[in-house]
């Protein structure tokens, strides 16, 4: 049997692939290695993933798995996750490799192209066909993350602590989260996962994405993506793919803002992981 998956910091959608051809869709909670320590990970493998994959699987019928996630950068991070699957998938052969190759094989699949994340977080690649040969840092929610969840997120809390959202806007979001300032505050900088306590205000973002405010802070969100990430590339000669939830959602929008800056829309997937199915069957 092998495992592929595709990890978010808010969930991820895991493939058991069983000798016989049978796929199972399997969804647990987001693993993030850099926040996460190894009991909580392990903890997410053994009480949520493994007794869902069948219930006379054990972890010895694991003989690969294909991690693809947020964070998995460095070999220290590699070597947690490796040590963590190690735990409960003994007999294992354990790939580790970031979400950015993840889009990129699903997107792209053996050819070159541009490639982007747009979800809790964001990230962007040049991809030859087999690895990503350019990367623009992403940054994180705080540094960079332009137009993913986190940031959307981020500038709609903002504005509500400085008194810019509109009134009925206003009203809205404090009917419906019962937020102030302190416990704000208390989510972002003292919680663990903030990024996702951000990002979880995109279906309300979305509901009013029709709103001039909202409209104007979607659309700068995305052009400063573009701006600061995608310029990098050769956007000339290549469509801009994109894959996540954001760019899944928001699709029209984000294909208003990548024409406007002279750019041409490729692809745009929810999710890699049918994509990093197909990839790896080809193998």
């Amino acid at each position: 049997m092998q495992l592929i998956a595709d990890s978010g910091s808010t969930k991820v959608d895991w493939r058991a692939i069983f000798d016989s051809g049978e796929v199972k869709s399997i969804s647990t909670e987001g693993i993030n290695p850099v926040f996460m320590d190894d009991d909580r990970i392990i903890g997410i493998f053994k009480e949520h993933l493994l007794p869902v994959v069948g219930k006379d699987v054990t972890g010895e019928d694991v003989e690969k798995i294909w991690f693809y996630g947020a964070g998995v950068v460095g070999d220290e991070i590699r070597e947690k996750l490796n040590r963590c699957f190690k735990a409960v998938f003994p007999g294992s052969e354990c790939f580790t490799a970031s979400d950015v190759l993840a889009a990129a094989r699903a997107l792209c699949g053996r050819s070159s192209g541009i490639a982007c994340i747009l979800g809790t977080g964001s990230n962007s690649c040049f991809y030859d066909g087999e690895d990503i040969v350019k990367n623009v840092r992403a940054g994180g929610f705080i540094l960079g993350d332009e137009a993913s969840g986190a940031y959307l997120g981020k500038r709609l809390v903002s504005d509500f602590i400085k008194g810019l959202l509109p009134e009925a806007i206003e009203n809205e979001f404090i009917k419906r989260y019962n937020l102030d300032y302190p416990s704000i505050v208390q989510k972002v900088y003292r919680e663990q996962l903030p990024s996702r306590f951000l990002a979880s205000f995109s279906p309300f973002i979305y509901e009013f994405r029709n709103h001039p405010h909202i409209a104007s802070l979607i659309r700068s969100s995305f052009e400063e993506f573009l701006k600061r990430n995608i310029v990098h590339y050769e956007f000339r000669k290549y469509p801009i793919n994109f894959v996540g939830s954001i760019a899944f959602y928001y699709k029209e929008l984000l294909e208003k803002a990548v024409n406007s800056a002279g750019m041409k829309m490729g692809k745009v997937l929810k999710s890699p992981i049918d994509g990093l199915i197909q990839y790896h069957k080809e193998q």
